[in-house]
């Protein structure tokens, strides 16, 4: 019976769906997959991209570890492809890798001052709270009005995070340098900016009912944005969730701001709709110092047109949360516009050619773009695992596919993997170290600690 020896690079959701899906799938040769992941520890950005005041999607991560703690599948972390492990070496040891490294960047954009001192990518805040290993520990918010621009669910986590206050954080898993950092905060207002109307955004309503759900913060929207015409009226009419979007910002409108002790509020949530950012001003040091935004309107089906107006907020910082982006891998075909690897259904095409790349596939928002919540990443990895199925006459034909010449070879170059077992520990270790404070966790954040850890050392 032939044998299917699979690497997957990316230990998070998207790889890990990839593995499961494969393994259940109805086939005539036996599988054995390895999971390579570049940080200590597995499940991406349920551990990294997720707000810590999320639990109910962290829960993700118990479906996760029931995949993997099955113990059909080897898991390699602290794995850099590309350095401590090549192309080269996949073919030589599998025959067929799949790419689930997911999108890790912000997109840009292109408005003048986006640049200044004080101007930031959304992805680099949640990898900051969320205690990433490769990130500076230091975040400073010394402002007291920042802007967030966007109008998705990422979006919305990062308003969250700067409008709450950091003991309400506390039960969560946080990392003790993010609590002190969001502990030192100045912040009074939130200012979030959204280019479309109430009933055209892209976060959810859970995420939207969490605002109004934080102590000690008023949530502030505009009357003039709810000048509703037809287009808008037929989406709260006709979809469940603008619905329940709508009535939620229509409380708001009326809602009295107080706190716990019946006084104001101290900090102040503001949801702008209709405004189109088009330029951030600086200060004499080249810091963020306002928001220029232009005031749009309804296009009639959907989408905005620009009214001309232009408003201008003083602010001291500005977080962009227009999208992620996917990164390069060395010598694997990439589409530097769009940000994934060029594909057709996860078979990875060259990007001159547009013919299929044997051996190659690809799943996840490496594979469609950072759209799509977690649950997608199901059905995207059926179809990526059924070609590879399917394509098993051009499998590349390994030398050497035994399973002990990978933990050799890593050995060999001196890379300090870790491995499920590790993975274990430390979560046993973080678990550990938030029970006295009847915390879930306190993430452990160097790379370095992590590594020494998960290896016993």
């Amino acid at each position: 019976m032939t044998k299917l020896r699979l690497a997957i690079v990316g230990a998070g959701p998207a790889g890990i769906y990839a593995a499961d899906i494969l393994l259940k799938t109805e086939r005539s040769f036996d599988v054995s997959i390895d999971l390579f992941e570049q940080l200590p520890a597995p499940y991406g950005l349920v551990r990294y991209g997720v707000a810590p005041d999320h639990p109910r999607i962290k829960g993700v991560v118990n479906a996760l570890r029931d995949v993997l703690d099955r113990g059909d599948i080897r898991v390699f972390g602290n794995v850099h492809f590309g350095e401590d492990i090549t192309l080269d070496d996949l073919k030589k040891h599998y025959n067929a890798v799949i790419f689930a490294t997911g999108a890790i960047r912000d997109t840009t954009l292109d408005i003048p001052g986006i640049d200044a001192g004080g101007s930031f990518g959304a992805a680099d805040f949640v990898s900051w709270f969320d205690g990433h290993p490769d990130v500076p520990r230091d975040w400073t918010l010394d402002a007291e009005s920042v802007a967030v621009l966007g109008n998705g669910n990422v979006a919305l986590d990062v308003a969250r995070i700067l409008a709450k206050h950091a003991e309400d954080l506390l039960p969560t898993e946080i990392p003790d340098n993010v609590h002190a950092g969001l502990e030192a905060s100045k912040i009074t207002d939130v200012h979030v900016f959204g280019r479309r109307g109430p009933a055209q955004v892209k976060f959810t309503p859970l995420e939207l009912r969490e605002l109004g759900e934080l102590r000690d913060v008023d949530m502030v929207v505009y009357d003039e944005d709810f000048d509703y015409d037809e287009a808008s009226k037929d989406a709260v009419a006709s979809n469940k969730q603008v619905k329940v979007i709508d009535r939620i910002l229509q409380q708001w409108r009326t809602r009295p701001s107080v706190n716990n002790a019946g006084g104001e509020a101290s900090r102040r949530l503001h949801l702008h709709f209709w405004a189109k950012p088009v330029e951030i001003k600086t200060d004499a040091e080249g810091k963020v110092a306002a928001i220029v935004y232009e005031r749009t309107q309804s296009d009639g089906s959907g989408g905005m047109t620009g009214t001309g107006e232009l408003r201008e907020i003083a602010i001291g910082q500005m977080y962009r949360a227009v999208g992620y982006f996917g990164s390069p891998l060395k010598d694997v075909p990439f589409d530097k516009k769009h940000g994934v690897i060029p594909n057709r259904e996860g078979q990875v095409i060259a990007k001159d050619s547009n013919q299929r790349v044997p051996g190659i596939y690809a799943t996840g928002w490496i594979k469609r773009g950072p759209v799509g919540l977690i649950g997608h990443t199901k059905s995207d990895a059926m179809e990526t695992v059924q070609h590879l199925v399917n394509d098993q006459g051009s499998w590349w034909q390994p030398a050497d596919p035994s399973e002990a010449a990978i933990p050799a070879l890593l050995e060999s170059r001196g890379i300090q993997w870790t491995d499920l077992d590790g993975w274990h520990r430390l979560d046993e270790h973080e678990v550990a170290l938030g029970a006295p404070h009847e915390r879930a966790r306190i993430k452990v954040v160097p790379r370095d600690e992590m590594v020494r850890i998960s290896r016993g050392e």
